[in-house]
């Protein structure tokens, strides 16, 4: 990314306020976009690409802002006109690197289908009750992510009886 010589983005625009007071002031972040090409839209992913003026270590603030990246709540929402699995297989898997690279928690994904503006709502899958529910439950929803070195209990629930 271009930098001045401040260590701030040369590329004029409301990044930095998008950035800076919106996302990194944000405890949870749900990142929405349509599949074009079996990625996220341009704009999104130049989301991502954007930050990095930011957390790079020649930006005066890196060592805040990385520590404002860390430790979000993060859900996907994505619409596309494919019913084939695999088509958002590599939109998730980006997002849960972005989760792990930034110590976050990767909540889960919605997926909705459709061609038209609408349509997806007719989708029997039920994504727009799904998104809401997702919405909903950002802040409560279960996550574990162990690794092989971890002490675990032997539930993941809670016992109810």
């Amino acid at each position: 990314m271009p930098e001045k010589p401040d260590g701030e983005c040369s590329i004029a625009d409301d990044f930095r306020s998008l950035f800076i007071d919106d996302y990194l002031s944000a405890d949870g972040v749900v990142f929405c976009s349509p599949v074009y090409w079996y990625g996220l839209s341009a704009q999104t992913k130049s989301f991502f690409d954007r930050t990095f003026c930011y957390y790079a270590a020649s930006h005066p603030d890196s060592a805040q802002v990385i520590r404002r990246m860390s430790g979000k709540r993060i859900g996907l929402v994505l619409s596309s006109e494919e019913t084939y699995p695999g088509a958002t297989l590599g939109i998730i898997h980006q997002l849960q690197e972005f989760s792990r690279y930034t110590h976050s928690e990767f909540i889960g994904v919605v997926r909705g289908v459709g061609n038209s503006r609408g349509e997806v709502i007719h989708d029997p899958g039920l994504p727009m009750q799904a998104a809401e529910q997702l919405g909903r439950d950002l802040f409560v929803r279960k996550y574990t992510d162990y690794r092989l070195d971890m002490e675990r209990s032997g539930r993941v629930w809670p016992a109810t009886d």
